[in-house]
């Protein structure tokens, strides 16, 4: 987190209106939380977050992505410093919400992964060969699409 307001936190372009930034609140779980502060949006946000738990803090992170609507999500130990009712939070917040994305985990807790589709695995060698295969089409359609570019 950076330091500001929760609104700069969640919209540092300031690309979206309140009731948007409320609705991507409310679906990371901390719409009551943030409700309850003086000055809901406006509330200030110390360097790193400092005034806020580590779960707050990732479940802000989730809710910037959720304001996104990203199409891609990655998440690298995503709730390794969180206790389990967050890691819960932040997992059914998945499962509502990221359905429809590819979601990319390292995680250590098999909770974080347990219930996740798993495309493919294997050496990117290996998966290059398989013209079948995720990766190698998506690798195909990348080069031609970089060639079309430069031609």
């Amino acid at each position: 987190m950076f330091e500001g307001t929760v609104r700069s936190n969640l919209d540092p372009l300031e690309e979206y209106s309140d009731d948007q930034i409320w609705e991507a609140l409310d679906k990371c779980q901390l719409g009551v939380e943030v409700r309850k502060k003086e000055l809901k949006l406006d509330s200030p946000v110390s360097e790193n977050g400092q005034n806020w738990s580590v779960g707050q803090r990732q479940l802000v992170c989730l809710g910037r992505v959720l304001l996104k609507r990203s199409k891609v999500l990655v998440l690298d130990e995503a709730t390794a410093s969180v206790d389990t009712a967050t890691d819960n939070l932040i997992q059914e917040t998945l499962r509502q919400h990221f359905a429809d994305c590819t979601v990319v985990t390292i995680a250590h807790r098999i909770s974080s992964v347990i219930d996740r589709l798993i495309k493919e695995h294997d050496s990117p060698g290996r998966l290059l060969e398989d013209k079948s295969s995720s990766f190698s089409k998506l690798v195909a359609e990348y080069t031609t699409s970089s060639e079309s570019k430069f031609s």
